[in-house]
């Protein structure tokens, strides 16, 4: 247990913390980390040791990748108001047949057809924008027209056929892995230190972080609790990191994914943009009477929403090696589900871009897990459903329980 001081005007105030009232505060985020953790526990022990060897460790995130993407936008979307993006998976599958027309038909070069496929990202992205922004049509209505015209502009451009091969250039995007610098024989020596120096990072931004809190008579966990999260956080990273060291390294995807991961934690909890869509999300009006222009934050969100779609897009396509008309289906509920089992709150306004990451490994462990373990496919829809029912459902309930 531990006392922090807290000043107030000429007042001083002391709030007492104990474990529980850290749970308590916080239990939207450790109720993650805990399920997380536990699914991967469990089918470790299912698959017996199958599930956590280190080549299903790199393939995890190989296969969700474009899930980790799309969520990082749609917690965004979320965040304004509860908006969903419907259309992420045709235009994926249209920024697919896009590159695919490109690359393989008109041989035009892959970077080149790469800047076309995030320019095609942004013009949709306009486009949508405009009509939920600017228009004020439902953006469930936009999205959902947006998910028909690109899946319909996905199989005219397609022809209703398939594209492959493409080159193994544009494979390497996804399936590639950043070189050892320093040649390990056994053992990936550049993944290793990259684990330690991430582990310092988080190490010294935590500690940091709570010398500020104190310094402001901010309320802090206690020091035993705050140890202990350090010591298994960084244990996880170095056990991870451990882990992509033993078998090929660290791939070009995960360092993509943690660049964008990196970028929107600072956009959405350190910029003044990122408090604009918090605030538009916790009251619209209130914002609006505060001067943030909500009109353009929302039509720049769907358009950051689209540009991370046609990432998405170009990632899944270099990791299928084919421009398919089917492609990208129901890859709009993956990431809505990831966002809601992350922690964001159907209302808006509540959410991380790391709670909807850890939403996205959760379901990813759970669709590696259960097909490792032979279960149907209806069976692991099923169990998805009902596993995106009770975030939702929790989130309802504590809703509920504050306003009482």
């Amino acid at each position: 247990m531990e006392t922090v001081k807290v000043r107030m005007s000429n007042k001083t105030t002391y709030i007492t913390g104990s474990v529980k009232t850290v749970l308590k505060n916080n239990i939207r985020q450790y109720a993650m980390l805990i399920a997380l953790f536990t699914a991967m526990f469990v089918f470790q022990i299912a698959t017996e040791g199958v599930f956590l060897k280190p080549m299903n460790v790199t393939n995890l995130i190989l296969q969700n990748s474009y899930v980790l993407i799309l969520a990082i936008g749609m917690t965004l979307c979320i965040l304004t108001g509860g908006n969903i993006d419907l259309s992420v998976g045709s235009v994926c599958a249209f920024i697919g047949g896009l590159l695919g027309t490109l690359i393989i038909n008109m041989k035009v070069g892959v970077w080149p057809a790469i800047l076309i496929a995030l320019l095609a990202g942004v013009v949709i992205g306009m486009w949508q924008g405009f009509w939920i922004a600017y228009v004020r049509i439902p953006a469930f209505i936009v999205t959902l027209s947006g998910m028909l015209i690109f899946r319909g502009l996905t199989n005219t451009l397609l022809e209703g056929l398939t594209l492959a091969p493409f080159p193994k250039s544009f494979g390497m995007l996804s399936s590639g892995y950043i070189p050892d610098f320093f040649n390990g024989k056994n053992i990936n020596i550049t993944a290793l230190l990259v684990g330690i120096i991430a582990s310092a990072i988080y190490v010294f931004l935590e500690i940091q972080k709570r010398s500020e809190r104190k310094k402001y008579g901010m309320y802090t966990i206690p020091l035993p609790l705050f140890i202990a999260q350090l010591v298994f956080v960084v244990a996880a990273i170095n056990v991870f990191f451990f882990y992509l060291a033993i078998y090929k390294g660290i791939p070009i995807i995960l360092a993509i994914i943690a660049v964008l991961l990196i970028g929107y934690s600072i956009l959405t909890m350190k910029t003044v943009p990122g408090r604009y869509i918090y605030a538009m999300g916790g009251n619209e009006k209130a914002a609006k009477l505060s001067g943030i222009n909500t009109n353009k934050v929302l039509f720049l969100t769907y358009v950051n929403m689209s540009v991370l779609a046609a990432i998405a897009g170009i990632v899944f396509t270099a990791r299928s090696d084919a421009a398919s008309p089917v492609a990208g289906v129901n890859f709009e509920l993956d990431a809505i589900a990831a966002c809601f089992v992350g922690g964001a709150s159907a209302y808006g306004g509540v959410g991380t871009v790391i709670g909807a990451v850890i939403g996205a490994l959760f379901m990813g462990v759970l669709n590696n897990g259960m097909f490792i373990l032979g279960v149907g496919s209806d069976w692991q829809m099923t169990i998805k459903g009902l596993v995106l029912l009770t975030a939702v459902a929790f989130d309802v309930v504590s809703k509920n329980r504050a306003k009482a």
